[in-house]
């Protein structure tokens, strides 16, 4: 378990590079209320042996100076090994220009050692498409400054990034929400693309609305065992209560699909129901082969909390494909 007296730590990633885990994860101060951590996130990193044990390294990644389109919070991402061996950090950023926490954007830096990050994005990658993706423009009878502020957003984050299959460079599958769509029915994957890491296309989503999720948080795509799982986070209060009814009030999900890419059948996502409260949760795969998923727990709309990441929790694919725990 990795704990903090004095943070609350919650979404996290992982990555191995061959020697020892390296868990980044969002950090903030133990606030009065654990709502007022979102504008404070930082990003630690803490690294393991064996998942379970961690040495904390400290923050690793934070906002830029004042006036840049991350000089307010850095929010979840993914890291990954470029070809020349050294490493890319896909980044959520929040300024304190415009929206605030609403306005979210994309960035990345470059790493030797995976602490000390370098070449930092001096400008978004590139923000969502009008064609296929919700903005704060679709919002029009929300108030977004003042005492009634409601906590709509560009919801444009969490880049998880993907090889491109065929060589054709990187692919970053984000948090979007379908222009079109009704809230809490509008989650789709979103889609990014690029040939060089220097020039980025935006894309339609991999998936469709209308699927009872409202948010399709923290994706990730792993090949397990030989097969393809798309894995992702809803809260239950973000669903319709016709999903809520048909598959009852979990936080972590998974689907099978053919590659990396999808396309995804986001309407056949089923929970995993070993561990209820799970939220974003990283699979991870073990020096044996054999894969796991870490994770905190969402107690927070219950009145409690769980802001540390729990021990791993072996898993595997069920016979349709669909994420489970292992059986012991």
């Amino acid at each position: 378990m990795l704990r903090s007296d004095d943070a609350w730590i919650w979404d996290s990633w992982c990555v191995d590079d061959g020697t020892r885990y390296h868990l980044y994860y969002l950090q903030s101060p133990r606030l009065p209320r654990a709502d007022m951590r979102h504008d404070k996130a930082r990003i630690g990193h803490a690294v393991s042996d064996d998942l379970r044990s961690w040495e904390v390294l400290g923050e690793t990644f934070g906002p830029a100076a004042e006036g840049a389109f991350d000089d307010l919070a850095i929010w979840t991402g993914s890291v990954a090994r470029a070809d020349d061996d050294s490493y890319l950090f896909f980044y959520t950023a929040i300024a304190t220009a415009g929206h605030g926490l609403r306005d979210q954007r994309l960035g990345v830096a470059t790493s030797t050692d995976l602490h000390h990050w370098t070449g930092r994005s001096a400008a978004p990658l590139v923000g969502p498409d009008r064609r296929w993706y919700k903005t704060l423009a679709d919002y029009p009878d929300v108030r977004t400054t003042g005492p009634a502020v409601e906590t709509v957003s560009e919801t444009w984050r969490d880049p998880f990034a993907v090889r491109d299959p065929e060589g054709d460079g990187w692919h970053l599958l984000v948090t979007a929400r379908a222009v079109g769509a009704a809230r809490n029915d509008d989650g789709v994957v979103g889609h990014l693309h690029s040939p060089d890491l220097q020039t980025w296309t935006v894309l339609p989503p991999l998936s469709s609305p209308g699927t009872g999720f409202g948010q399709l948080e923290v994706i990730q795509t792993r090949r397990v065992d030989g097969r393809w799982v798309l894995v992702f986070t809803c809260h239950p209060q973000e669903m319709t209560p016709e999903r809520v009814a048909r598959s009852g009030e979990f936080c972590t999900w998974s689907v099978p699909c053919t590659g990396p890419l999808g396309p995804f059948d986001i309407d056949a996502a089923r929970p995993f129901t070993a561990d209820p409260t799970l939220f974003a949760a990283p699979l991870v795969q073990q020096r044996d082969g054999t894969w796991v998923v870490l994770g905190f727990h969402n107690l927070e709309d219950r009145g409690g909390e769980s802001f540390e990441i729990c021990d791993p929790i072996p898993v595997t694919l069920d016979e349709e494909g669909y994420l489970v725990a292992a059986p012991e």
